[in-house]
C-alpha cells in the first residue's frame, strides 16, 4: 500500500481549555537530536515492508530540501485536513487502502506502523483508526500527558495513523474532518456522534463497539478502532513543551 503524511505548517487554533498557551506553526520541521521531525516519520514508513510509494502534503518550499529524496510525492497543502488527504489520494488512483499519518510523532517506529496495518487489515473497515490504552502509555513513557477518554473497556487517547479506503471519500468527508479536528477532545468526539454517546462517555459506559455501529449507521461505512500495543503511535507534539518530554524518551 501508499502512505500519505500530513506536514501542514498553518498555526493550529488553541482549543478551549488551552487559553493563550504558545502552538507549534511548523511541526514538521521541528529540528530534534540534528532531524527534522517529519524524517522520523518518513524514515519508519520507508522501513515497513507493506509501504511502497509516500506522499507528503505541506509547504512545498520548505520540506523539499529536506525531504525530496526521500519521499516520492510533495504536494501543496491548505487548510483543511481533508482536503490535504484527497490532493494526496490522487497520486494514487485506484488504491483500495491507504496509510494516511500525522508527521508530529518522532517516536513512531516500523514495528508500531506494521502492527497496526496487520491488525487494521484483519479489520477490513473502510477507516480503521488507531488507540493507545493509558495503562500501556504510562509504562511505556511515565510522565508523558494525554487526553483520554474512558470507556468500558479502559482509558484510551487517539494515536495518529490511519487506513482509509478511498471509495469511502466522498461518504464521510465532512465527518473524517471533524474527527480529525476532534481526535484529542473525547468530549468533542461524542458531540459529534450524538448526546447520548456524550451521556454514556461520562459515566463511562461507551463501549469500542457501540461507536464502530454508530459511524457505520452515520455514513454508510464500516468503521474499527485499533487497540495499539505501541505508544509510540499515541504521543504527537503539539506544544512547545511537548518536545521537552519527548527528548526524555528518544
Amino acid at each position: 500500500m501508499n502512505a500519505i503524511v500530513l506536514a501542514g505548517d498553518k498555526r493550529r487554533k488553541s482549543s478551549d481549555n488551552e487559553g493563550d498557551k504558545p502552538q507549534l506553526e511548523n511541526k514538521a520541521l521541528i529540528n530534534i537530536k540534528d532531524k527534522h521531525m517529519i524524517e522520523y516519520v518518513i524514515d519508519a514508513l520507508k522501513g515497513c515492508t507493506e509501504i511502497q510509494k509516500i506522499a507528503v502534503v505541506g509547504p512545498v518550499d520548505k520540506l523539499d530540501p529536506i525531504i525530496k529524496d526521500k519521499v516520492d510525492y510533495i504536494i501543496e497543502g491548505t487548510d483543511s485536513i481533508v482536503d490535504n488527504i484527497i490532493l494526496a489520494l490522487d497520486c494514487f488512483p485506484g488504491d483500495k487502502e491507504v496509510l494516511i499519518s500525522t508527521s508530529d510523532i518522532p517516536m513512531i517506529t516500523v514495528e508500531a506502523i506494521e502492527d497496526f496495518i496487520m491488525q487494521a487489515k484483519q479489520k477490513r473497515a473502510d477507516l480503521c483508526y488507531s488507540v493507545v490504552d493509558k495503562q500501556v502509555n504510562d509504562e511505556r513513557f511515565p510522565g508523558i500527558r494525554r487526553t483520554y477518554a474512558r470507556l468500558r473497556e479502559g482509558q484510551f487517547t487517539g494515536g495518529n495513523i490511519f487506513l482509509f479506503n478511498p471509495a469511502a471519500t466522498d461518504r464521510c468527508k465532512t465527518f473524517i474532518e471533524k474527527m480529525l479536528e476532534y481526535r484529542k477532545s473525547p468530549a468533542k468526539m461524542a458531540k459529534v456522534l450524538g448526546v447520548g454517546f456524550l451521556i454514556k462517555l461520562v459515566l463511562g459506559m461507551l463501549t469500542i463497539k457501540a461507536v464502530q455501529d454508530k459511524c457505520e449507521k452515520l455514513l454508510g461505512i464500516k468503521g474499527a478502532v485499533v487497540i495499539s500495543r505501541y505508544p509510540e503511535l499515541g504521543n504527537d507534539i503539539d506544544k512547545p513543551e511537548d518536545v521537552d518530554y519527548i527528548l526524555k524518551f528518544m
